[in-house]
């Protein structure tokens, strides 16, 4: 895929990693359409594309909606031209116990972040088919292999983004369609979502370290779009986790429940009154930009909160291996406990 003169979509395009997507995109020469709800952020990133002579389309969009992204495609179609890349990145969630969590809120929480992949996917394959020729990069976590503790919407919604994503392509796959499609997983990214968020804990969220800058994010979802790569896990500790969900899913879910749910909560005290975006759009007026409030906390590609944390973290998760195996183990001799009080000598 070359970038001149093409046309990209991004959802959640006013704020985070999606708001550092729009200006990466335009900064390698695509123009951009903007769908997001959030108007005083739609503003200002339409303005950083038109600052890059880049044209610029911002939609305001809600898109668990498949009214409003259907006719967005159709109006970027009209008023920027044949839609070539569209990245899926669009989320919100709910912080907090699954017990603990109201069911409409799950409900929208799911809405927003799976069915607004697939509504997405769906407009832009719509256009794309019939021409051969697209591509479709959406966004995943390292959350989509793992679910840990305080995230169990954001978690399943992300297993069932990248479950959707996989069944697509080998759909693309058994057409022999030229039309793509990918995931980026990433790791923890400092984006305002932790400061307007639904928060059910008594702390304010924060991202689990190592902790990106939405930039970095953004570069490899780029990147992705361009090199025609099916998957990319972003991160030394997003490959260690997503390995470990792989291969030891014990020992990782035990690690998870030791570390995350503090992990997930600074010191601070959580604000009732602050703002949350679940449904209604928090950069309706104002512009948040692409970063949250962990800026001193953030790094580039180089993790040194890893690398420093990392004698802890092989301590946590040898425990967490001698946790899972005793597990195991306890649960053999529990079967054959049960075998042996079933079975009756003839």
């Amino acid at each position: 895929m070359t970038s001149t003169r093409q046309v990209a979509v991004v959802t959640g395009a006013s704020a985070g990693v999606g708001r550092a997507t729009v200006r990466e995109l335009a900064r390698r020469g695509f123009d951009v359409a903007l769908l997001a709800r959030g108007e005083g952020g739609l503003a200002s990133a339409e303005g950083e594309v038109h600052a890059a002579a880049r044209r610029a389309l911002a939609i305001p969009t809600d898109v668990a909606v498949w009214a409003e992204v259907d006719d967005a495609a159709r109006r970027i179609e009209e008023e920027l031209g044949p839609i070539d890349l569209w990245v899926n990145n669009a989320m919100t969630t709910v912080f907090g116990r699954f017990w603990d969590c109201d069911p409409e809120d799950y409900r929208r929480a799911t809405e927003v972040t799976y069915l607004g992949q697939v509504h997405g996917t769906m407009a832009a394959l719509n256009r794309m088919r019939p021409r051969d020729k697209g591509r479709i990069v959406n966004v995943g976590s390292a959350l989509a292999f793992l679910g840990i503790p305080l995230q169990s919407a954001y978690c399943g919604a992300k297993f069932a983004c990248r479950g959707f994503t996989e069944s697509v392509r080998s759909e693309l796959m058994a057409e022999g369609s030229s039309v793509s499609i990918a995931m980026v997983h990433l790791p923890a990214v400092n984006t305002p979502q932790f400061d307007w968020c639904k928060n059910l804990l008594p702390n304010h969220p924060q991202p689990v370290p190592p902790i990106y800058e939405p930039e970095v994010a953004a570069k490899a979802i780029v990147d992705v779009a361009i090199d025609g790569r099916r998957t990319k896990v972003l991160g030394v500790w997003n490959k260690v986790v997503v390995a470990a969900a792989r291969a030891a899913p014990g020992t990782a879910e035990r690690f998870a429940a030791r570390t995350a749910i503090d992990g997930q909560q600074t010191d601070e005290t959580a604000d009732p009154d602050r703002p949350i975006d679940l449904w209604e759009p928090v950069d309706e007026k104002a512009d948040h930009g692409a970063h949250g409030s962990f800026d001193e906390r953030s790094s580039g590609m180089f993790e040194p909160q890893f690398l420093r944390s990392l004698p802890g973290t092989l301590t946590t998760l040898g425990a967490s291996a001698v946790g899972a195996a005793a597990a195991r183990g306890g649960n053999v001799v529990r079967m054959l406990a049960r075998v042996r009080g079933s079975t009756s000598l003839p």
